[in-house]
């Protein structure tokens, strides 16, 4: 779906749970802030169980970077602080923008949900505790400026990026690299592998709309036709004999329909570890 901007991605899964029913499972992979737009995976039922499968995907975003000034939050929650320091030229900006991809390392927000010693950072951060300086390893695949600004107060950019690279931080580092600061004013995300917001419905039109099958979710995923032995091993929980198709989590499929994920055991078997049916 096309979250809004305002609800958190857990505010979503409330109003969806009301239209979908009680006691039926709802959940999504990775978490939108709440100022952010753009696209959420929700999955229902049964599908809640491949979810743990979709969260590991690329995902690409479009952010706007206000210059010349600095957020706490790195957002436009702010609080927001102008620096009154000289603005960038669009050379600059371009240049700063071409080597994101060569940064490997993130200093991770202090308003995030990452944990240090089994505490949520941000929840040190909005005590006004001191939060530990922690970095983590991030892998942006490419970044591309769309709009500047003439007076240097904001860049537009898209930025597709692994598993764990936070936005918001690209934007702050961005504004230090350029010496006047930086923050992430707008943020949408417009694609999670496969799947892009262009396709995705606003969630007031959930349930009914938009809904997509689950082997276009998992295509990126290697997939396998199973003849009827093997599918009748497999529903039961049983390995089969490993095709080859693939070391990494395998889609197998009967009757045009996912029937369960399974993943090698490295002895010749796939062993199921999702059944769906």
């Amino acid at each position: 779906m096309d979250k809004p901007a305002g609800p958190t991605s857990h505010g979503v899964l409330v109003g969806i749970r009301r239209q979908v029913g009680r006691g039926v499972k709802v959940g999504h992979a990775g978490t939108l802030d709440p100022f952010a737009t753009g696209l959420l995976i929700v999955a229902v039922g049964r599908a809640t169980r491949l979810l743990q499968f979709l969260t590991g995907h690329d995902k690409t975003y479009v952010a706007r970077v206000r210059l010349g000034a600095t957020s706490v939050t790195g957002d436009p929650e702010g609080p927001i602080t102008p620096t009154g320091l000289p603005l960038p030229s669009q050379q600059a900006i371009a240049d700063a923008v071409a080597a994101l991809p060569s940064q490997t390392e993130q200093r991770v927000p202090a308003f995030s949900a990452v944990k240090v010693d089994g505490e949520a950072l941000y929840r040190r951060a909005r005590r006004g505790d001191e939060v530990p300086v922690t970095t983590r390893s991030i892998a942006i695949r490419s970044a591309t400026l769309h709009a500047t600004d003439p007076d240097g107060n904001w860049f537009d950019l898209e930025v597709t990026c692994a598993k764990g690279t936070y936005i918001r931080q690209v934007a702050v580092d961005l504004g230090e690299a350029l010496g006047c600061g930086g923050y992430c004013e707008t943020l949408r995300r417009t694609a999670v592998a496969g799947m892009r917001v262009d396709d995705a419905v606003s969630p007031k039109d959930v349930p009914g709309h938009g809904a997509i099958d689950i082997r276009q979710a998992l295509e990126p995923m290697a997939a396998f036709e199973l003849a009827a032995d093997a599918y009748a091993a497999i529903v039961h929980g049983r390995p089969i004999v490993d095709p080859g198709v693939g070391a990494g989590p395998i889609a197998l499929i009967h009757d045009n329909q996912v029937s369960a994920i399974a993943e090698t055991d490295g002895l010749g078997h796939l062993k199921p570890r999702v059944v769906l049916v």
